[in-house]
């Protein structure tokens, strides 16, 4: 699957991104919280990594500095390919900064980057239907303009296995 350097809300942002999905997986819109292996988080991804080696990338995200938790804001929402949908998230000029940084970072590593996290072409957003049907698509605006204006707050960082749900939390937030 693919290895992503994750940024984790506090417990109130992780709560209501929970939410979200309850809502959207009791009207039969398909998540997170069922996707799977049933064992992912609320998170922003910085960086996604498809060909990697985790001694590598451990090893080089590892060494960048602790630049600290920051909040994010969302208002509105996201409608990828395959009914993919998610949360648009706003970030700073500082956390694109930090994000280019990380893409760098992985690949320096030798890590193969998915296009969508390459520096410059990155969108960031918190994913919420996996496979929504076009019929679906008001369901899950409903949901996210109920839910919105959100603003949550990044509390810690981890690699994450997407195949698997295993993590490696890290010591502080690229």
């Amino acid at each position: 699957m693919s290895l992503a350097v994750c940024l984790l809300f506090d417990p109130e942002g992780d709560r209501v991104i929970r939410e979200i999905w309850t809502r959207l997986e009791g009207e039969g819109v398909p998540t997170l919280l069922t996707h799977t292996h049933g064992r992912h988080l609320p998170h922003l991804s910085y960086a996604v990594a498809v060909h990697w080696e985790l001694a590598a990338v451990r090893e080089w995200i590892a060494a960048l500095p602790d630049a600290g938790g920051f909040s994010v804001e969302f208002h509105g929402m996201l409608a990828f390919s395959r009914g993919r949908t998610a949360l648009a998230a706003s970030v700073t000029a500082e956390v694109a900064r930090r994000q280019e940084v990380v893409a760098a970072a992985l690949q320096d590593a030798g890590a193969d980057l998915h296009r969508h996290y390459a520096r410059g072409a990155w969108v960031p957003h918190v994913s919420l239907a996996t496979r929504a049907k076009e019929a679906q698509l008001p369901l899950v605006a409903r949901a996210v303009s109920d839910a919105l204006p959100l603003t949550v707050r990044v509390a810690s960082a981890a690699l994450i296995d997407s195949g698997t749900g295993q993590r490696w939390p890290l010591a502080g937030i690229p």
